[in-house]
């Protein structure tokens, strides 16, 4: 029983930082772009207004959340999405409607 509260509290943890990381709306941006397919950090930087230390502090908080999964290839870093957590929280807010 422990075990399951304690999987319960950090699974909402997660999704704690998957929401705070969706707040913000480049970051929901950047997740619109790489729903397109899988783009390089400098592709991404191209897309906005903001230079690309900026933008890698978003992707940074996206990886965090495990929205966004990095390869690296050579001396540059390919994004892509990650659905899987969004999958989770469809899942859970499912079960809050019952």
């Amino acid at each position: 029983m422990a075990g399951t509260k304690k999987r319960k509290e950090e699974r909402l943890l997660s999704f704690a930082d998957a929401f705070r990381a969706l707040s913000d709306p480049t970051r929901r941006e950047i997740l619109r772009l790489l729903s397109k397919g899988d783009m390089y950090a400098g592709e991404i930087a191209g897309s906005f207004d903001m230079t690309g230390a900026t933008i890698s502090h978003h992707l940074s908080i996206l990886k965090q959340a495990g929205l966004v999964d990095e390869e690296k290839q050579g001396k540059y870093i390919r994004y892509s999405l990650n659905t899987s957590v969004v999958d989770d929280i469809i899942r859970w807010m499912l079960e809050l409607k019952g």
